[in-house]
């Protein structure tokens, strides 16, 4: 599923954290770990430098992995990231995302934002915070939050996560949220009004066979696999029921759908995904539905 990782390197330290995410998924799939550095036209005439780093870097790391390829292209880093990544058949990026603390390296901010609407590959952002120098072999991604909302396309990334239980024997929790009434426009702008407990009741066995069919499919996995559903409030913030939870229960992993540009309106999609990346302190993977284009 995922035989090459591809991490965009910057030459910062905060960029090098997604590095541990990379080498745990590289063990557990027996990836290939590829380095890639975009040195952009301004900046050719340090080129030779560019590629000592990123030769420096994998020297570093490279007994621990099967493969570590190192690589420097010129050009527009969010452009040759993308174009690299579709041109290799690359399985994932994970790269860092400094959310909203101000970092200015490139491989954050605006170019995460510009992968995530424009690559195909699954997007696993890890948010920046202390510099580590070191590949640690710790666990990270054992406990992971997967949202749904019941359709189809909310369900792009169950077959990642699968894999990743199967590889890590992580403990998944299948997150649904049902809404405890709707919006109504009205001469005075917008009004929430409640549903009747009946309407709840079966908007909540609705999602609970739901997620339990996802549940069924998983179980048989390695690691653990539950069920959690929660009752929305009136603002009908989902992305903030996700964050809340995740915060909550140590989550260090949100995996969520996103629609690309395909205007989909389910909860799970468009503005909740774009809260989660951009709120979240745990890193989040980003999928796009099947047939998206990027």
């Amino acid at each position: 599923m995922w035989n090459k990782i591809l991490v965009p390197l910057d030459g910062s330290d905060l960029a090098e954290l997604a590095l541990p995410y990379a080498g745990e998924l590289a063990n557990a799939f027996k990836s290939e770990i590829i380095l890639l550095h975009v040195s952009e036209p301004s900046e050719d005439r340090y080129r030779h430098m560019h590629e000592l780093y990123v030769k420096e870097v994998t020297d570093r790391i490279k007994g621990r992995f099967k493969k570590v390829t190192p690589v420097v292209v010129s050009g527009k880093p969010a452009d040759e990231i993308i174009s690299y990544a579709d041109k290799n058949k690359v399985g994932i990026i994970i790269m860092t995302s400094h959310g909203r603390s101000g970092v200015l390296s490139w491989a954050t901010g605006s170019i995460a934002s510009k992968l995530l609407q424009g690559a195909a590959a699954p997007l696993l952002l890890v948010r920046a915070a202390k510099p580590k120098r070191e590949v640690t072999r710790q666990v990270l991604l054992n406990r992971i939050l997967l949202p749904l909302d019941g359709s189809e396309a909310g369900e792009a990334a169950v077959g990642y996560i699968a894999e990743m239980m199967s590889r890590l024997e992580s403990e998944v929790t299948l997150f649904g949220v049902v809404s405890s009434g709707q919006h109504i426009r009205s001469v005075g702008g917008l009004d929430y009004i409640n549903y009747s407990e009946e309407q709840l009741e079966m908007f909540k066995k609705e999602a609970e066979e739901y997620l339990d069919g996802v549940y069924r499919r998983l179980k048989r996995r390695k690691g653990t696999v539950k069920v959690v559903l929660k009752v929305g409030d009136k603002s009908g913030d989902v992305g903030q029921e996700i964050l809340k939870f995740a915060e909550e229960k140590g989550v260090n992993l949100i995996a969520i759908s996103s629609h690309g540009h395909s205007g989909i309106e389910k909860w799970v999609f468009g503005s909740i995904a774009n809260k989660v990346v951009h709120n979240s302190r745990s890193p989040v993977l980003v999928v796009k539905a099947l047939g998206e284009k990027a």
